[in-house]
């Protein structure tokens, strides 16, 4: 059935006349105010210093007005070539762009700026204008997602990310943050270094439990983006599940880890390796022995209750993590967060001319996120395979880190980490020194502190990092006995040197964690 519009004209819809611009299908005019439009652009023609005050928040496409977007485009080019910006510039630069007829002509540049008296609002009417244009976008996204939505050809999961990705692009066009006052800032610094100074471990920032690493940082600070690069089968997952465990069982301080590498279950039974002291073959296996099963069972209820949480989404995007990191901050108060690793995440929904591009992208949003949280975030990452064809002792350096130049750009640390014996096959290096088990985590990057080297103790058949300091059992030793090995069958409790103190083993006290 057709229908005849307004103007005469038949058309195939059903109830639906051709509308003006500007105006949806419930007859509502888009958000605008023609008259703000006009102050503003009547101002910065009055006062030399008005463009100044605006030019960080609005653009040509924030005015509503076709004319309008005209002659801002002017004057923002006068802007641009630092010239003079007033009615007669103004004038000029619309003659040369061929678009002085197109907005009205000289009279109505001059009527712009007889409407107004003096720019002293010029700011304030400028972010009405802006959160003007920021409505009217927003109602065009609605708009086509609704309408997407309604094609069953799209993919759900698809239509998500994209929503997700030009959401966060509408976000950013709205991050305004006001200039401080130093006072307050000095006061904030102070109190930071008074807290640091009553903390008996003198750390400003989240111990890591590698003592070395945090004398150098003074705990990973707040806000800050922590790049760990390696090569393959070097460690990072074994390092940050190390320093998670540390900071969750430990000292009580929730962590959350992205992992979208490997599965919950493939990191928990790495966890279990790293504080059961057992190897990992043995862990799939299941074949325990039973001085093993004990020492097992023992060790592992420190893990409970840990505020250790997982993720194992395998394509995560950057507008997921976001999403799920502010949750993780609100309902279970999360201070640290992993992400392993920065290469395999995606920034669905946005589109790049390259994949430097888009982990450019990525790189600054964890970044964005860690200031916007208040956290410090790990990020893992690859490094080029340029490594392995060095002669030097293939020591990692920044240029090395894979796809962007932007992950060095961005991060306050950048780590990588190092085994020599993974190389070299042999017990010393060419000065001699022993490298058995020897890590080196090179703090190649530090925006804050120094760059130098952390030595560490790398137990692979755990896969776990250790203090270089720390005292360790040689491999294969045993570090708790049983019931079943002791000399005396009826011993009340074993020696635990791992966990501290001793693990009750009498019958009844299974459900008792053994002491920090």
């Amino acid at each position: 059935m057709e229908f005849v519009n307004k103007q005469g004209r038949r058309d195939g819809s059903r109830g639906q006349y051709n509308r003006p611009a500007g105006i949806d299908t419930l007859g509502r005019v888009q958000p605008q105010d023609k008259d703000l439009e006009e102050a503003v652009l009547g101002a910065i023609m009055l006062e030399k210093d008005a463009y100044t005050v605006v030019c960080d928040i609005l653009h040509p496409g924030s005015f509503y007005e076709p004319a309008h977007q005209k002659i801002y485009e002017a004057i923002q080019s006068l802007g641009a070539a630092q010239r003079p910006i007033d009615m007669l510039t103004v004038m000029e630069q619309l003659r040369l762009n061929g678009t002085l007829e197109e907005v009205g002509g000289p009279a109505f540049i001059a009527e712009l700026t007889s409407r107004v008296a003096s720019s002293a609002n010029v700011e304030y009417h400028a972010r009405i204008v802006a959160q003007k244009y920021l409505a009217r976008e927003l109602i065009t996204f609605a708009s086509n997602i609704e309408a997407k939505a309604y094609d069953e050809t799209n993919d759900v999961d698809d239509l998500m990310q994209e929503a997700e990705g030009k959401l966060f692009e509408i976000s950013q066009r709205n991050v305004k943050k006001d200039f401080t006052q130093v006072d307050p800032l000095i006061k904030m610094a102070i109190e930071q270094i008074e807290a640091a100074a009553n903390r008996s471990s003198g750390m400003s920032g989240l111990e890591s439990g590698f003592h070395d690493l945090d004398k150098i940082t003074s705990g990973w600070q707040r806000s800050d983006l922590i790049i760990i690069a390696a090569r393959p089968a070097m460690g990072k997952t074994a390092f940050v599940l190390s320093m998670a465990k540390n900071m969750a069982v430990n000292y009580n301080i929730p962590v959350a880890v992205f992992s979208l590498e490997m599965s919950n279950l493939q990191l928990v039974n790495r966890l279990i390796c790293n504080i059961c002291e057992l190897e990992s073959e043995k862990i799939k296996s299941g074949r325990l022995d039973s001085r093993e099963w004990d020492q097992l069972m023992a060790r592992i209820k420190h893990l409970y209750s840990a505020p250790l949480y997982i993720d194992d989404t395998g394509s995560l995007s950057i507008f997921e993590l976001r999403t799920k990191a502010r949750r993780l901050v609100r309902e279970h108060n999360v201070q640290f967060i992993i992400i392993d690793y920065l290469q395999l995440m995606n920034a669905s929904g946005m589109k790049f001319g390259s994949r430097e591009q888009e982990v450019s992208m990525i790189s600054r949003s964890l970044k964005q996120l860690a200031k916007e949280l208040n956290i410090p975030i790990v990020a893992l990452s690859q490094l080029n395979r340029s490594v392995e064809s060095r002669t030097d002792g293939k020591r990692p350096q920044l240029s090395d880190l894979r796809e962007s130049g932007a992950i060095e750009q961005d991060a306050d640390i950048v780590c990588f980490i190092h085994r020599p014996e993974y190389y070299i096959k042999s017990d010393t290096d060419a000065e001699g020194n022993d490298i058995r088990n020897l890590a080196q985590f090179i703090i190649a990057k530090h925006r804050n502190g120094q760059v130098t080297d952390v030595r560490m103790r790398f137990r692979g058949q755990y896969t776990r990092f250790e203090n270089w300091t720390d005292e360790s059992p040689a491999y294969g030793e045993t570090t708790i006995g049983s019931r079943i090995n002791s000399a005396d069958p009826l011993a009340e409790s074993v020696a635990d040197p791992l966990m501290g103190g001793s693990v009750d083993l009498r019958p009844g006290t299974a459900d008792t964690p053994p002491p920090f």
